[in-house]
């Protein structure tokens, strides 16, 4: 089973390209003109174990929207892609993620119906050159396209820099135990419905 896949999305606010690879290791390579960002996406990679390549080039000029949301739209569409038709695959997952003072709960639905829950309150609206309000954004997009429901809820933290961090790991940990495949299941979709 080869779950990875590529996508192109060009408009004319971003350009941007995404390959990801489920059955990986952790290896990314990330450039988005976002200093920040880019260290979020390879927590992402990196402990979820999905290799993961993005190129985004975006209307930094303006404000760093479009080129956020964007890389979560691809990087969700590129998820779906590889996940294929969910076959075999553990489907829940769920983690609490420490970082220092903060700590997250993260949970996980690969269920084909997209829906994000997102409880956390980042103290600051920068962090770096980076709009904090746009973490929400990025999940939102990426839960969407991926067809994932995805629960976020910090339960505790003060440094903002921890409380985003925790978001990402917490995901990729979730994310990575959920997509897994299920030896027991190998060959079935994890529904009663039989479809997913």
């Amino acid at each position: 089973m080869t779950r990875q896949a590529e996508i192109k999305r060009t408009t004319k606010e971003t350009d941007i390209f995404v390959k990801i690879a489920i059955d990986g290791a952790g290896v990314s390579k990330i450039s988005t003109g976002i200093g920040f960002f880019d260290h979020m996406l390879d927590q992402l990679a990196r402990h979820s174990l999905m290799d993961i390549e993005i190129v985004a080039k975006g209307d930094l000029h303006i404000d760093q929207h479009h080129t956020v949301e964007d890389v979560g739209i691809a990087l969700g569409q590129a998820l779906k892609r590889a996940a294929g038709d969910l076959r075999g695959i553990t489907r829940y997952s769920d983690v609490h993620l420490p970082m220092d003072e903060t700590l997250t709960r993260v949970a996980v639905d690969v269920s084909g119906r997209p829906f994000l829950v997102f409880r956390t309150e980042i103290p600051r609206t920068k962090i770096g050159e980076f709009d904090t309000e746009l973490v929400r954004e990025f999940f939102q997009a990426f839960a969407q396209h991926a067809a994932i429901a995805l629960h976020i809820e910090t339960l505790y933290g003060v440094n903002s820099h921890h409380i985003v961090e925790t978001c990402f790991k917490g995901v990729a940990r979730a994310l990575g135990d959920a997509l897994a495949i299920d030896p027991r299941q190998m060959e079935r979709i994890p529904s009663t419905k039989g479809t997913l």
